[in-house]
C-alpha cells in the first residue's frame, strides 16, 4: 500500500480488500476478485507460470488485494471530446513501454514505472492534457510528451506491452503512467507468488445506463472510420479481449454487455 501511496500517477490506488477476503467493498458488493477480471497471469518468483481467466483454485487465506484505477477510463472522456486513440480505431491494445523512470520505493518494491502511449496531434495533445487532469484516480495527466529516448524508450515500435501503432508526421507520442508499473517490480521484488491482472484486462465497476455501451459503439465506430480511410473493410470488433468478460464484474456492467451483445435492451439499474 505505500508503494501506492509513493506512486499515485501509475498506482491510484481506489480499492483494497482484507486479508484473505476476495471482495473489494469500495467497488461494488458482487465483486470477486477472484474471477470478475478477463484474464489473470500468476507468477513465481518473478516468473510468470500460467493464466487463467479464474483463480478461485489459487486464492489463499494470506493475500491482500490492490484495485488501481484504469486508463479506460479516461479514454472514454477523450473520445467524448473527438479526440481519435490510434488504438482503438485498429481494435486493438494500448501501446506500453517500460521506462527509465524510477518509481520511489517503498521497502523491498522498487522498478521502473510504465507507461501507455497514444500518438496525437499537437492541439489534441493540449486537450488531452487538460482532460485527463481532471481524472488523478486513473493515471491524470501524461508524464511525457514527445522524445520518447528520454525516457529510455529506444523504439517506439517495439513495445514491451501490446503491439506498436504507427506514428503520423503530424503527431506527437503522449505518455500516461500505467498501472502495469507493479508488474515491472515482480522481476526486482522476486516475490514468492502473486497474481496480477492481465495487461488490458481489467473488471468495469459500477457503469450507469448505457455508459459501457455507449463507449464500446463509440469504439467500433472509430474503427470502422479507420478502416474506411484506409479502403479496407472493417473487421470484427474485439473490445480489449473478450467484451463480455470485461463487462461481467457487476450486475449492472453484465447488463451492459448483454445489452451490446445482443443489441436488445437491458435492465440496469441506475
Amino acid at each position: 500500500m505505500r508503494f501506492c501511496q509513493f506512486n499515485p500517477k501509475p498506482c491510484p490506488l481506489i480499492g483494497t480488500s482484507a486479508k484473505g477476503d476476495p471482495r473489494v467493498p469500495e467497488l461494488g458488493e458482487d465483486l470477486d476478485i477472484r474471477f470478475d477480471l478477463p484474464r489473470y497471469g500468476m507468477w513465481r518468483n518473478c516468473d510468470l507460470v500460467a493464466e487463467s481467466e479464474d483463480v478461485r483454485d489459487l486464492w489463499r487465506d494470506d493475500l491482500v488485494s490492490f484495485v488501481i484505477g484504469c486508463w479506460f477510463s479516461f479514454e472514454e472522456a477523450l473520445m467524448a471530446e473527438g479526440i481519435e486513440l490510434r488504438h482503438i480505431a485498429r481494435g486493438g491494445n494500448v501501446t506500453m513501454y517500460c521506462t527509465s523512470i524510477a518509481a520511489h520505493a517503498a521497502g523491498p518494491f522498487h522498478g521502473p514505472m510504465v507507461v501507455s502511449m497514444r500518438p496525437l496531434r499537437p492541439a489534441d495533445a493540449i486537450r488531452a492534457v487538460q482532460i485527463t487532469t481532471r481524472f488523478p484516480a486513473v493515471h491524470g495527466a501524461p508524464v511525457h510528451i514527445g522524445k520518447p529516448e528520454l525516457i529510455g524508450i529506444a523504439d517506439l515500435m517495439k513495445p514491451d506491452y501490446s503491439n506498436a501503432v504507427p506514428i503520423n508526421d503530424d503527431e506527437l507520442p503522449v505518455f500516461w503512467a500505467c498501472g502495469v508499473t507493479p508488474q515491472s517490480l515482480i522481476a526486482t521484488v522476486r516475490p514468492e507468488f502473486c497474481i496480477t491482472g492481465y495487461p488490458g484486462s481489467m473488471p468495469v465497476n459500477g457503469p450507469k445506463e448505457f455508459r459501457i455501451r455507449d463507449y464500446v459503439i463509440r469504439q467500433a465506430e472509430a474503427a470502422a472510420r479507420s478502416a474506411a480511410l484506409e479502403g479496407r473493410r472493417p473487421g470484427p470488433f474485439i473490445f480489449q479481449g473478450s467484451l463480455r468478460s470485461h463487462l461481467r464484474t457487476t450486475e449492472r456492467g453484465y447488463a451492459a454487455s448483454r445489452a451490446v451483445l445482443s443489441s436488445k435492451p437491458a435492465s440496469i439499474s441506475p
